[in-house]
């Protein structure tokens, strides 16, 4: 049947938390709720981020947020909806994120790895980063070693 999804349950010792794989061919909208309806369900601690479009303040959700960065002196999150400014240095916000879906790639950015579509490893000591959106970001230098280590495991 089309549409359905293939559960399968394997039990391993080694694994103290739940670990969820999803093999598919293409991600599609169906494979994002499904990612979407684990997040919702699954216990954790990861607090939503205040920050502001205009003067209206809002709730994000880490799961939405796209990357973190500096510009002009001022933290931005990016998020398909748009961006919203943060009144905290990088450095405080990087302390609520995820550290199994955030990463550093530079002094003033961190990225989430869940919305990274593709790197290009074409450029010589650096990596280039794709996100969903479109949009791009490189990684610094200091930071590619640590990143290659965190991609393989």
């Amino acid at each position: 049947m089309k549409n359905m999804v293939d559960i399968a349950v394997v039990l391993d010792e080694k694994y103290s938390d739940p670990k969820v794989t999803i093999q598919t061919k293409e991600k599609t909208k169906q494979v994002e709720n499904i990612i979407y309806a684990i997040e919702n369900i699954s216990d954790n601690d990861f607090p939503v981020i205040p920050a502001y479009k205009d003067s209206f303040l809002e709730f994000i959700s880490q799961r939405d947020i796209i990357r973190i960065y500096v510009h002009n002196r001022r933290v931005v999150i990016e998020t398909i909806s748009g961006e919203y400014v943060i009144r905290k240095p990088l450095s405080s916000v990087e302390e609520l994120l995820n550290v199994e879906r955030f990463f550093r790639i530079s002094q003033s950015e961190i990225v989430n790895l869940y919305k990274v579509k593709g790197f290009d490893l074409s450029v010589a000591g650096t990596i280039g980063i794709e996100f969903d959106n479109g949009n791009r970001s490189w990684v610094a230098r200091s930071r590619v070693k640590l990143l290659k280590e965190r991609l393989m495991k």
